[in-house]
């Protein structure tokens, strides 16, 4: 097992933004990074306040370890994945995803657009806390440079992997909810050349997030769910503020839970194929095995975070992965959660079966769930967790995964207790053959961290 790590969390490192993440916290980490790399390494952000400030730090910071920096702008984290895939020897990318307006972040990942393995993170941290960074010399400064097109190519590319004839044809009405993210510059352009009827929420790009939290949880989409009843759409779609996540809402105003629309594209993905490896997580529903099962399909599970179900696909040449929260994975265009692809994808998918979205999700298999979070500060979470770990082996006979956290498999489902690894909180997941059973296991698994936590 690699040495516990001291910034780095389930993907990069994310902080107060000009509180313990300052410029020059970013710029050395930045150089720490630059010095592993020595190559050319594009650079990319979401819309908020504070990533033009940071944006301009990595840039000095791998500058100054000899990488040359390619600068592709405001844009989503798929976009930065793709880029770097296609094109550089790495990146980083300045998003704090759906945390609140006072954070940011820094993304970084490997020449394959893939999120850093642990040992990379490790040796980050080694340089940043026990060495020194590499500096170049004067005359082996890199260069930056300007590429500007990866937006449009991007949707371009996106447009290829689905059949755009089909789309057109259903003349789709959609609601886009971009929260004021890194989904502004893309979504409404894609969906436009998707030939789909298109009113748009909160697409103005804005660090402050004005019209709603950037996390897509349903609690932050009332105005969307109103104004898809209201217009009559088909849909609506909502991302988080690097749109790599997409969350639907069917054309009743109801919330679709993100296991929904994996199962849904799982499916589809399966009888594509004619089968196939299927990466997710522990935290995902029973549901994505039983369509596995259905049509020759296997499945291996990961700990929680997007960048080991990408890490995995690529080893296991999977078709397909994802997360529980509306991140999905199409490995053969981007090894990483993809707002665009699976926005079109679904529509796609709508489009040619020529059912509503609501018809599409009752055909799939029926559990119940419920997600609850508590606070706990950073410094407490090993703790607190290896205390719930011994609780339950000792209280319960039933089997128990610890991959992440800790799972308990009962008869009638499962539940889920683990630390974040982006936020100072627990999250608790269950799954279960009734609603009150499984808000009963959740309720029970938020009870634990409370009875431990400080």
């Amino acid at each position: 097992m690699p040495l516990e790590k001291r910034l780095f969390g389930t993907f990069g490192v994310r902080r107060t933004a000009n509180n313990v993440l300052t410029p020059e916290f970013a710029s050395r980490l930045a150089a720490a990074y630059g010095t592993l790399v020595q190559g050319t390494v594009a650079i990319g952000g979401d819309t908020r306040t504070t990533t033009p400030m940071f944006m301009n730090a990595i840039t000095a910071g791998l500058l100054s370890s000899g990488c040359d920096v390619v600068d592709i702008g405001i844009l989503p984290t798929p976009a930065v994945q793709y880029a770097v895939r296609n094109y550089y020897d790495g990146g980083i990318i300045v998003t704090a995803s759906h945390n609140p307006p006072k954070f940011n972040g820094l993304k970084f990942v490997d020449e394959f657009g893939i999120g850093l393995s642990d040992e990379m993170e490790i040796k980050i941290e080694e340089i940043y806390f026990e060495k020194e960074p590499k500096r170049a010399s004067w005359d082996e400064i890199g260069e930056i440079y300007q590429n500007s097109s990866i937006v449009e190519e991007y949707i371009d590319e996106v447009l290829k992997n689905v059949d755009i004839e089909a789309i057109h044809e259903a003349r789709l009405n959609v609601v886009l909810d971009c929260g004021s993210g890194a989904g502004c510059v893309t979504a409404p352009y894609l969906l436009r050349k998707l030939g789909c009827v298109l009113t748009t929420l909160n697409c103005q790009a804005d660090g402050f997030f004005p019209g709603r939290d950037p996390e897509p949880i349903e609690e932050n989409l009332k105005d969307l769910k109103n104004a898809v009843k209201d217009l009559n759409a088909d849909i609506g779609l909502a991302h988080d503020g690097d749109a790599d996540r997409t969350i639907c809402i069917d054309e009743y105003g109801n919330f679709v839970l993100g296991d929904k629309t994996f199962a849904l594209v799982e499916k589809q993905m399966l009888k594509e194929n004619n089968g196939g490896i299927i990466v997710t997580t522990v935290a995902t529903s029973q549901a994505i095995y039983d369509i596995a099962s259905e049509n020759n399909g296997e499945v291996i599970a990961t700990a929680v975070g997007d960048l080991l179900v990408a890490r995995e696909l690529k080893e296991q040449n999977g078709i397909f992965g994802g997360e529980e929260n509306g991140g999905l994975i199409f490995p053969d265009f981007v090894y990483g959660r993809d707002a665009a692809m699976t926005v079109a994808k679904l529509l796609e998918i709508i489009a040619k079966e020529k059912k509503t979205l609501s018809e599409l999700v009752s055909e799939l298999p029926v559990y119940y769930s419920n997600k609850m979070k508590i606070e706990c500060p950073d410094d407490q979470k090993v703790e607190v967790m290896s205390k719930i770990v011994k609780e339950v082996e000792k209280t319960t006979d039933y089997n128990l995964d610890t991959t992440d956290g800790v799972k308990i498999l009962k008869d009638d489902g499962w539940v889920i207790i683990r630390p974040s690894g982006t936020e100072p909180i627990f999250r608790c997941f269950s799954e279960s053959d009734s609603q009150e059973k499984a808000n009963e296991m959740t309720s029970w698994g938020i009870s634990l961290v409370k009875k431990f936590k400080k």
